[in-house]
This record gives structure tokens, sequence and C-alpha cells, in this order.
């Protein structure tokens, strides 16, 4: 009879071994496959990166600023994006935080902060949110459906849905200097994380 349940206990840890573990992803149900995009980094003007830090060290009002991860493009399925940031400093305003790029049109949905701690969009200047203030850690999703629509939730509640074009985008997040902004600005980036469906 031990022996039986010793072999019932190896057989059922073999299958727990070979089972795939579901990607879990935070919002939009499931169904989601986690993947991990390749990037680059890209600093213009004052923009500075340290690993998931990005900052804006002049008060600049004109010109290409920006520090930022510029992630690899994608073409149709669905996809989502999270990673929270926290604004360590910000002496400017008007720094765009996230970005859906659409390639090569240019910024198709923008994330910017206000000091103050509005999250607006960019285009369009909706509120997507408040109290993303000094200090306070806030956690972004988009998802995006091109040909359907983009929605982004802040700390896991839907705030903003947009439609959105067929072709091809990419993901982009740090400090980005908006054309109505200025710097200075540091903004740590944590707990990136992609999947698709």
């Amino acid at each position: 009879m031990s022996r039986k349940r010793a072999l019932a206990g190896v057989a059922a840890l073999c299958a727990a071994l070979s089972t795939t573990p579901t990607a879990t992803a935070q919002v939009d149900g499931g169904g989601w496959t986690s993947y991990s995009p390749s990037f680059n980094e890209q600093e213009r003007g004052c923009g500075q990166i340290n690993g998931l830090s990005f900052t804006l060290t002049c008060a600049t009002g004109s010109g290409d600023q920006r520090a930022e991860r510029r992630y690899a493009t994608y073409t149709g399925g669905t996809r989502q994006f999270e990673g929270s940031f926290r604004i360590s400093s910000l002496g400017g305003t008007r720094i765009s935080l996230k970005q859906t790029f659409q390639d090569p049109t240019g910024p198709f949905f923008m994330l910017a902060v206000e000091r103050g701690g509005r999250l607006y969009a960019v285009h369009g200047g909706d509120t997507v949110a408040t109290g993303a203030t000094v200090g306070t850690s806030v956690r972004v999703n988009t998802v995006h459906q091109p040909g359907n629509n983009h929605r982004t939730y802040i700390n896991g509640s839907l705030k903003h849905t947009v439609s959105s074009p067929g072709g091809s985008f990419y993901d982009k997040f740090g400090a980005y200097r908006t054309n109505s902004g200025a710097g200075p600005a540091t903004v740590v980036w944590s707990g990136i994380k992609f999947w698709r469906k």
C-alpha cells in the first residue's frame, strides 16, 4: 500500500513538473502568454539612463530631451504592457512617461504627468488619473489591439480607452519632454512585463 502511495506521489510530481505555468496578466482576463521583447535605449539632449532610472537633467523647454527604452515592433494580435513608475523628482512638468508608438507614423498614445500629479493623454488632453505625485508608486498597464482599441489601466482600474488604427507599433517608457513640457525630472520604473494573445 505504501509503495502504491509513493508511486502515485512520484507520478503527481512528474505531472506538476511537466505542466507549463499559465502566464497571469494583471488586467483584462486570461489567455495571455508572457514574452520578453528586445529593446534599445535612447538618450537625447539632457536625457540620462541608469538601469531603470530615467533623468532629464535640464529645464530646457525646447529641443529633443529624452531618456527612454524603446521595445521591439509588433503587428497584430493583442499586447499588454505592465510597469510601475515612481517619480523621484519633478522640477519641471508635462513629462511623457509611457508611449505606444505607431511605426513609422509617430506617437499614437502618450501618457504624461504634470507637476501636481495629474496623468493625462497628450493627444486630446484627457485626464487619465490623479495622484502621481513625487514618491508615489503607480502601476500602468496598456492593452492594445491594433485595428480595434488601446486601453490604459492605472493601478488595475481601466481609466482611458481610444480607438486604434491597424499597423505596426512599439512600446516606450522613461522620461520624455513633451512639446509643452520641461525638466528636470527623474522617473524610476520597475516590474516591467509583456504579454500577448
